[in-house]
């Protein structure tokens, strides 16, 4: 029985990134030594990393004076990074989801967090609108796809204010008007890579103006100095998002991406809103993540839920149980979920209606 991944992360990734990954961790690039037992200064491993960033660049059209780097720590880190580099006095936080709430929450070590707007009192099922930036804050920052709830801030925002982007889960999903970010950063086990690597990207520019001093390992400059790697990088997680990095090149970059992420989130959301069985979490529609797709039964049929997840997992679906704070499912169809998996849970659903609804 095939096995379809809709885990929220670590989760798919390509199949020849798998693939190159596993051989090269046998052998790479004709050393004889595994992956994980050269050098990350050896002249192989380095091309592997020189490539990784010029891809990046590439892919997303990055503009002449960002750099790109790859660093250990996870996103999680970046939350103290951030206001280490770049807050002086006080910063904007847009809080829609529990990631974006504890970067804010980080953030208050260093100085004034103004929280422009929050759906946390509805269990983040909507994007706040309307709000205003104090003009005078260092930086604002936002989350763009909220994994565990399922909403995605889909355009690059207009602010006239450094804009800081957590894009951990919808990173390569979409173009991204990078000119329009002071920084954007993310976990790689979503879109890029297993876990175990951070991806960064900042504008030179904007670095060294705060008051403070930085430690060495938590100032942007020290990495961009070093090439991601002042310190050994996690190469396993490196060379995993070269092969990605490739792969999405190949399909025709994130246009390519975009285009088929929203085929896939069509053909999911268009069963959930048909279904009598099921409903989506998400208050308005345009608020819908293309990333992760959460879901719960109607109140006619809550009592089947286990049931609906038993039969689900019986017929190869892994990993949709929602969030425990929301509950219900979450299917996320990541880059390299392929559309025919997205259309094996619907049939799974349409299955289960005929079972149930009479």
């Amino acid at each position: 029985m095939k096995v379809h991944n809709f885990s929220a992360g670590p989760s798919i990734l390509p199949d020849v990134t798998v693939e190159n990954t596993a051989a090269a961790i046998k052998n790479f690039a004709g050393t004889t030594l595994s992956l994980m037992e050269v050098s990350h200064r050896s002249k192989e491993f380095v091309a592997v990393m020189d490539e990784a960033i010029a891809l990046f660049k590439e892919i997303l059209d990055i503009p002449t004076g960002y750099s790109v780097l790859f660093l250990g720590g996870g996103a999680s880190t970046q939350f103290c990074m951030i206001p280490y580099n770049f807050m002086n006095k006080k910063a904007a936080y847009l809080n829609t989801g529990a990631w974006a709430n504890k970067a804010q929450k980080e953030a208050k070590l260093f100085g004034e967090v103004v929280e422009v707007a929050s759906s946390k009192e509805t269990v983040y099922n909507y994007l706040p609108k309307g709000y205003e930036i104090p003009a005078d804050v260092d930086y604002f920052h936002i989350t763009t796809n909220n994994t565990i709830y399922g909403t995605e801030i889909k355009y690059d925002m207009d602010v006239n204010v450094p804009l800081i982007a957590d894009m951990s889960s919808d990173i390569f999903s979409r173009p991204v008007d990078v000119s329009k970010y002071a920084l954007i950063y993310g976990g790689a086990q979503k879109n890029l890579a297993p876990a175990g690597v951070t991806f960064v990207i900042v504008k030179d520019e904007l670095l060294g103006k705060v008051d403070r001093q930085i430690p060495t390992m938590l100032d942007y400059r020290t990495h961009i100095k070093g090439v991601s790697m002042f310190n050994t990088p996690p190469v396993v997680p490196v060379f995993a998002a070269l092969q990605t990095l490739r792969w999405i090149k190949e399909q025709g970059g994130v246009t390519a991406m975009q285009k088929m992420n929203e085929e896939k989130a069509a053909v999911l959301y268009n069963e959930i809103d048909r279904n009598p069985m099921f409903k989506g979490t998400i208050i308005n529609k345009e608020d819908r993540s293309i990333m992760n797709i959460c879901f719960v039964m109607t109140d006619e049929y809550k009592e089947l839920e286990k049931d609906f997840l038993e039969f689900a997992t019986s017929k190869g679906m892994s990993g949709i149980k929602g969030h425990r704070s929301v509950g219900g499912f979450r299917a996320s169809t990541y880059n390299a979920l392929p559309k025919s998996s997205v259309q094996a849970l619907v049939d799974c659903m349409k299955e289960f209606e005929t079972l149930h609804v009479k």
